[in-house]
C-alpha cells in the first residue's frame, strides 16, 4: 500500500533570479506525512517506506525530528506535476494533495514608455532600476484535475484553502473541487472557514474538524493501514 502526500509551495519564475511564491510553510503537509509514517503500514516488497512526501523547495517548516524516508522535493507547478505524473500508479491507495500550487505564473514583462507606449522586457535579470512595470499573470495547470488519470484507485483528497466570504463559501468551493476533478474529499480551511477543519465528502457533507491530530487521525482512517 503506497501513500502520497504533497506540501508546501511551489514558485514561478520572474526572471532567472527572482520567483513568484505564496505563504505556505508546508508544516500541515509534513507533519500529515510524519503522521502516516509512524503508523503500522506494512512495508512495501522493496524495503522502502510505503509514503512519499513530495515537499516544496521553498517549504520554511524543516522539523529536525519529523523524518521521511522518501521525500521528493519539487520547485515550480509543472516540476510538482511532472513528479506526481512519474508517479503514477494503480497501486497508491492514497494522494494527500496538500501543496499550496501557484495559481499564476508569469508571462510577458512590459515597460512603460514616456510615450504611453509599452516594451516587452526580454532580460535574464530586469533591472530594477527599470520604471513601472507590467506584468502578465497566466493562470497554472490545474494539477488535481490530473490525479485522477495518474492514481485510478486511490482516494484522492485535495485542499481548499479561502481568505475570503465565510465557512459557507468554503464548503460550495470544496463541493465544486470534488465534483470538478473526481476527488473524494476535499479539507476545508483558511480564515474563511474559520477554527479547524471540515472534511467535505463527495455528497456534499462536512464533518468539522477541530485540531491537527484529530484531522490527521481522520484522513488516516480514509486508508487505515492494516494493524
Amino acid at each position: 500500500m503506497k501513500c502520497i502526500v504533497t506540501a508546501g509551495p511551489t514558485y514561478e519564475p520572474l526572471d532567472q533570479v527572482r520567483r513568484l511564491t505564496n505563504f505556505s510553510t508546508g508544516s500541515l503537509g509534513v507533519q500529515l506525512a510524519a503522521f502516516l509514517n509512524q503508523a503500522k503500514w506494512p512495508i512495501l516488497e522493496s524495503g522502502d517506506s510505503p509514503i512519499t512526501l513530495l515537499l516544496g523547495e521553498q517549504a520554511t517548516f524543516r522539523d529536525k525530528e519529523v523524518l521521511i524516508d522518501n521525500l521528493i522535493e519539487f520547485s515550480t507547478t509543472r516540476d510538482l506535476s511532472d513528479k506526481l505524473e512519474a508517479l503514477a500508479s494503480s497501486e497508491v491507495a492514497a494522494v494527500f494533495h496538500a501543496a499550496a500550487v501557484s495559481d499564476f505564473s508569469i508571462g510577458n514583462v512590459w515597460q512603460e514608455e514616456d510615450t504611453g507606449t509599452r516594451r516587452k522586457i526580454e532580460a535574464g535579470k530586469i533591472s530594477s532600476r527599470s520604471a513601472n512595470l507590467l506584468a502578465e499573470l497566466v493562470p497554472t495547470p490545474k494539477i488535481i484535475a490530473h490525479l485522477r488519470d495518474w492514481f485510478p484507485n486511490a482516494r484522492l483528497i485535495g485542499w481548499k484553502y479561502e481568505t475570503d466570504g465565510n465557512r459557507s463559501d468554503v464548503l460550495a468551493l470544496s463541493n465544486q473541487q470534488i465534483k470538478d476533478n473526481a476527488t473524494d474529499y476535499c479539507v476545508a480551511n483558511g480564515p474563511a472557514y474559520g477554527e479547524g477543519f471540515g472534511i467535505v465528502d463527495g455528497d456534499g457533507v462536512c464533518q468539522h474538524i477541530a485540531t491537527r491530530d484529530e484531522l490527521f487521525q481522520k484522513l488516516q482512517s480514509f486508508v487505515a493501514p492494516v494493524a
